[in-house]
């Protein structure tokens, strides 16, 4: 029993004394062993160097880089003019898919059988246009008709005549239908104006025959020959008469002259007669009634002519408000269909954008200052890249303005004040149907060049300049074995966080080491800032 108890003592002792030497051995160890946290902490800081970059050659460009909205331009309800067609406006055909595309000439619909065609303009149809109106919508026709290559006459002429219903005709043998007809009652008119004045010229040529017998002064049947015989005849038996009866009364003949004072007067009023009729010959006849005849005739001849005119006139081909519609620019892309055939149509009948893609864009007044109309952009997409081109720039309404479009990110941008917004429009270049299909409906990202050097250029990070005394830039030139020089230069174009180096005082080339900073020196926030930041990117 006692040797059991002695022995389980010297077990708790073995242990209690290793656990004492463990301890004693732990404590050594931790003395003598430090951790890599501690032995930092106790380290002394390494002494500052310069950092440096290499000079180099490269291409500084500046860009302005917006958001914007892609879709097509400017969409539009087209409806028709209905009211002139006297019943139901049934759709017949030529109902167009979505997708399709409007150009200038096009069929945009059918209705009872009859076209609806597509004209370029601003103004919208009104009234049907016909012989005699006069307004701005001739002259917006003209117009159209000329920029489609059909004479239509002068633009300028606002008046519908004969030469814009010769361009009506034309357009309508283009487009594949029947031109238009003035109408049954028109046609009719013109017939009975063309027997009207072929009465009116039977008229004329009776009262010009009148007045040409009135004119002959020797009446009907007597020539002034025969009235110049008749003369000489009465004065041969005056004469013959007077030299018989100067006769002794037993000297004369009584058979071949009665010398009796009847017979004697009567041969002198014979030729008194005869010289009378004579001398009527001589003198103009009184025709004022026959000539007031021919007056009147010929007016009338006039008044017919005039009438057979304006019905012909009324005949020419008329362009009614029924059958076309005018949209501001072409071509069009159809957006939405609300019609089918067999349907009828009531208000607007489809919607169309333009069939040219763009991008919406807003820009700050200081960038859409630096974009004008025509300068060239591109769209980052991940097969490459789209080109675009400004179309116009303009004042962006307020709500468009609190969209916040177009700029990228927030901040203080999207909190400028209204008047300090543009709307930028861009033109998208060639896409292929698998970039129209992802672009459509998206908002990207539109990056446009607006300066950049011609070239390669020397170029240092803009964190390589300081300032000297008067102003002038310099650079810190190491030159090994830890010296340094300041070289004065001369910079240009500042982009991207590099900026050119046009000329220097002391030669300065490519490969040539510049400080930018110091190695272990403490850094502040704003040194810690990328240096590159484009100011003219926006957010």
């Amino acid at each position: 029993m006692s040797a059991h108890v002695s022995g389980g003592r010297r077990t708790i002792v073995a242990m209690a004394v290793v656990a004492v030497l463990c301890l004693a051995a732990g404590v050594l160890l931790s003395r003598l062993i430090v951790s890599p946290g501690a032995a930092a902490a106790e380290a002394a800081p390494p002494t500052a160097g310069p950092i440096t970059v290499p000079v180099e050659r490269r291409t500084i460009g500046n860009e302005v880089v917006l958001r914007g909205d892609v879709g097509y331009d400017d969409p539009v309800e087209l409806r028709v003019e209905t009211g002139d067609l006297g019943g139901p406006a049934v759709v017949t055909g030529q109902v167009k898919e979505v997708g399709a595309t409007l150009e200038a000439g096009a069929v945009a619909l059918e209705v009872v059988g009859r076209p609806v065609v597509v004209l370029p303009g601003e103004l919208p149809t009104y009234r049907t246009l016909r012989v005699g109106v006069s307004g701005p919508d001739v002259q917006q026709l003209r117009t159209a008709l000329q920029a489609m290559g059909i004479d239509g006459g002068d633009p300028a002429n606002a008046t519908y005549d004969a030469s814009a219903a010769a361009g009506v005709r034309a357009l309508y043998q283009r487009v594949g239908y029947e031109p238009p007809s003035a109408g049954e009652e028109a046609t009719e008119a013109v017939t009975a104006a063309r027997e009207g004045l072929t009465a009116a010229q039977e008229a004329l040529r009776s009262t010009q025959a009148q007045l040409a017998g009135a004119g002959t002064a020797a009446g009907p049947g007597a020539s002034l020959a025969e009235l110049d015989g008749a003369i000489r005849v009465a004065e041969a038996r005056a004469a013959f008469l007077g030299s018989q009866c100067a006769l002794p009364f037993e000297a004369r003949d009584p058979s071949a002259a009665d010398c009796s004072p009847p017979a004697l007067v009567e041969a002198d009023a014979a030729l008194q007669t005869a010289r009378a009729a004579r001398a009527a010959a001589d003198k103009a006849p009184d025709t004022s009634v026959e000539r007031g005849a021919v007056r009147a005739a010929q007016d009338q001849v006039n008044a017919a002519r005039t009438a057979l005119q304006q019905a012909e006139a009324d005949t020419l081909t008329p362009l009614p408000a029924t059958e076309v519609v005018y949209l501001p620019s072409l071509p069009r892309r159809v957006d939405d269909v609300e019609v089918r055939r067999g349907g009828t149509v009531s208000g607007a009948f489809m919607t169309v954008s333009g069939a040219t893609v763009q991008v919406t864009a807003s820009a700050s007044k200081a960038d859409a200052d630096l974009l004008t109309p025509g300068t060239a952009g591109t769209i980052p997409l991940e097969d490459g890249e789209v080109p675009v081109t400004v179309a116009e720039v303009t004042d962006t309404k307020p709500a468009d303005a609190a969209d916040g479009e177009g700029a990228e990110g927030g901040g203080e941008e999207s909190a400028r004040p209204t008047g300090d917004r543009r709307r930028v429009v861009f033109t998208v270049g060639a896409l292929t149907p698998e970039q129209l299909t992802a672009l459509q409906g998206t908002n990207v990202r539109v990056r446009v060049p607006v300066s950049s050097t011609e070239g390669e250029v020397l170029a240092v990070p803009l964190a390589a300049l300081t300032a000297g005394p008067g102003g002038e830039s310099r650079l810190e030139v190491a030159d090994g074995e830890g010296a340094s020089r300041l070289v004065e230069v001369t910079t240009g174009l500042a982009a991207g966080g590099y900026v050119e180096i046009t000329g220097s005082k002391e030669p300065v080339e490519e490969g040539d080491l510049v400080v930018v900073g110091a190695a272990g020196a403490e850094t502040s926030d704003e040194d810690e800032a990328e240096p590159g930041a484009d100011a003219t990117e926006e957010g």
